[in-house]
């Protein structure tokens, strides 16, 4: 046989450099489309590169690839961890960015998971789109993060494409972007291996984000008539604006601050509750004594009732000697305090030091960590004859911890509170914000946002933000909400098809698939 004669090489699978080339593109695109720099429509093209990159691959070349792709996409995207740390840590900027390096190689493992549980199951011999349609739902599910996100986030300004998150949440929203990039895979690979497309296949993909905008477009008049039926009520929300270290120095301003915007909302009509920021109310007060104190220092002369947060201490028999929590309390018209949530999901190191309540003596060793204890009950605040689901920092970004609340017990109204100052003025706070929106579609209910920095914001049963503050300037909002109390489909079953499919898409991995008849 002749050189001329000779087959061509197989492009797939590609060498090692081009398909990381391309790993990495899909981390850019997926960064570009995210909340913060919010180029959406990239949404739809993000993963494309990573796909074809993962053509033909080996499971541990899949892995990598994914991982290319995540730590990409963290690096950039989180970018603002690098003053942070600078910030907290007092280190040197190089050895920050080790710390920022090493946690955002950690958060690529999800997409790393999310490669490598394709490539194993098309290397069993399970349908390409199918095996990553299911590796995408098991890595959100299943990968544990240090700051959570989903890719439904990047979509946050469509209203129409986010209402699928009542039905499946946060996954629900991602796997409709997740078909258009899997359409229009099939076009590109089938160009490049010179064979014709999978033309049926690539309609029904592309058809899934056409019927999840058809669905979107369907129930947004639908929410908006049960909303306008519902009873109302006027709700402000107070941005003090305290530094990171002005909260510390001087912990009257603070409050000062809120008293004088809640005034100042007051004085254009009655407000029927106000919401402040996490640890508003500074100074740390015993929890036996801090009803009084706060009913005689500011709760009875509010004119309305207020959830506001508060740090409170407990004296504990060991060597840690006290322990503290972040609450939320709620005082009602006279100011008597009447409801109580305190975090839960807690800072590592920030706020508590791991395993230090089963050896306190730890604390000896690691005096500066902080003495933050996690609260123990789910149970909304109770203002008349509506529940507050009531939830502190970044236990908004999570959907299976809010839904455990609303189960708790009868809710009208999502109440979240929350000090970003942390991360400065950078794209953290639009980020953090993208994320807590899905959680008033997932329930059809109200979110109210009030954070010390930016962004508060009232956020309705659509997921669009009807009012919204700047960052790092004091401000104060006032917006009518309902009170509502629908089902949904998400607050019902929550993740449970989405643990099927994550089980289907392990056994993709490991389980070959037996050829069909004629294959």
């Amino acid at each position: 046989m002749t050189g001329s004669d000779a087959a061509p090489a197989p492009l797939f699978p590609l060498k090692k450099r081009t398909a990381h080339g391309l790993a990495l593109l899909s981390g850019v695109l997926y960064f570009l489309a995210f909340p913060g720099v919010d180029l959406w429509p990239l949404a739809f093209v993000a993963w494309l590169p990573l796909i074809v990159a993962l053509r033909g691959q080996t499971p541990r070349t899949g892995a990598a690839l994914g991982w290319t792709a995540g730590f990409t996409m963290t690096m950039c995207g989180f970018y603002w961890l690098l003053e942070m740390l600078k910030t907290f840590s007092g280190f040197p900027t190089a050895l920050c960015l080790v710390f920022m390096s090493i946690l955002c190689a950690y958060q690529a493992g999800r997409v790393a998971l999310c490669g490598w549980l394709h490539a194993r199951a098309a290397d069993r011999g399970w349908p390409t789109n199918a095996a990553f349609a299911g590796a995408f739902v098991a890595s959100e599910l299943l990968f544990p993060l240090l700051f959570p996100w989903a890719y439904a986030a990047t979509v946050h300004q469509v209203p129409p494409l986010l209402q699928l998150a009542e039905l499946g949440g946060p996954i629900a929203v991602g796997l409709p972007l997740v078909a258009a990039n899997l359409a229009l895979a099939e076009l590109l690979l089938a160009r490049l291996e010179r064979r014709e497309p999978a033309r049926r296949m690539v309609a029904a993909l592309a058809a899934v984000p056409l019927v999840a905008a058809l669905y979107g477009f369907v129930r947004i008049p639908m929410v908006d008539a049960q909303t306008r039926a519902a009873p109302k009520a006027r709700v402000g929300i107070v941005q003090a604006n305290m530094s990171l270290m002005g909260k510390r120095r001087d912990k009257q301003e603070g409050l000062r601050r809120h008293l004088d915007l809640t005034k100042e909302l007051q004085a254009s009509g009655p407000l029927d509750l106000v919401v402040w920021s996490e640890t508003s109310v500074m100074a740390p007060q015993d929890e036996e004594i801090a009803p009084a104190l706060y009913r005689n220092q500011f709760t009875a002369s509010l004119g309305a009732p207020a959830i506001f947060g508060a740090v409170l201490v407990r004296r504990v028999e060991d060597a840690r000697g006290y322990v503290l929590f972040n609450s939320a309390l709620l005082s009602d018209g006279q100011g008597e305090v009447t409801g109580r949530y305190d975090k839960q999901f807690l800072l590592a190191f920030g706020e508590y030091l791991p395993f230090g309540e089963q050896f306190p003596k730890l604390y000896e060793i690691s005096r500066n960590s902080g003495r933050f204890t996690p609260g123990t009950t789910l149970a909304p605040l109770k203002l008349g004859g509506h529940g507050i689901a009531t939830f502190i920092c970044y236990e908004d970004i999570s959907a299976p911890f809010v839904r455990s609340i609303v189960r708790t017990g009868p809710t009208d109204l999502l109440v979240n509170m929350t000090n970003d100052a942390w991360f400065g003025d950078t794209t953290e706070p639009w980020i953090h914000l993208a994320l807590a929106k899905l959680r008033a579609i997932e329930h059809r209910r109200f979110l109210v946002r009030s954070t010390n920095s930016g962004v508060s914001a009232f956020v309705d049963p659509v997921g669009r933000v009807l009012k919204s503050s700047g960052t790092f300037r004091k401000e104060a909002l006032a917006a009518e909400v309902a009170w509502l109390r629908p089902w949904t489909p998400y607050g019902a079953a929550g993740n449970a098809p989405w643990w099927l499919v994550s089980a289907a898409a392990l056994g993709m991995a490991f389980v070959r698939r037996k050829p069909g008849p004629g294959e």
